[in-house]
């Protein structure tokens, strides 16, 4: 056998650029699951899940989801409707539910 002075697993000298596709732009380490540039709308989305337990925190929930989805509106790059609808969509099913139970309360205390 003879010996190759060059070795082929050798380093370059200098690395070669990496192409990335057109279009393609940087990424965030949560891969876009977290709209932390939308924070309306995550805020919406907490909030909503929290007014299960707190009614009144529904209000807010429903305001800052609309307020979300109009940021994203007036700027597509930024993410968070999915957030801010679920906001919006817990936050009412709260107000609708807590605004009932208390009317139930009510009416069942004026019969006492």
């Amino acid at each position: 056998m003879a010996k190759n002075p060059e070795n082929p697993y050798r380093a370059t000298s200098r690395p070669q650029p990496v192409a990335r596709p057109s279009g393609h732009e940087e990424g965030d380490a949560t891969g876009g699951l977290i709209p932390y540039k939308n924070p309306k709308a995550l805020i919406a989305y907490y909030l909503g899940i929290g007014s299960l337990l707190i009614f009144p925190l529904g209000l807010v929930s429903v305001v800052l989801g609309f307020m979300g989805l109009a940021d994203r509106k007036r700027n597509p790059v930024i993410k968070g409707s999915a957030h801010a609808w679920i906001g919006i969509v817990l936050g009412g099913l709260s107000l609708l539910c807590g605004s009932v139970g208390v009317f139930f309360l009510f009416f069942a205390a004026a019969r006492l």
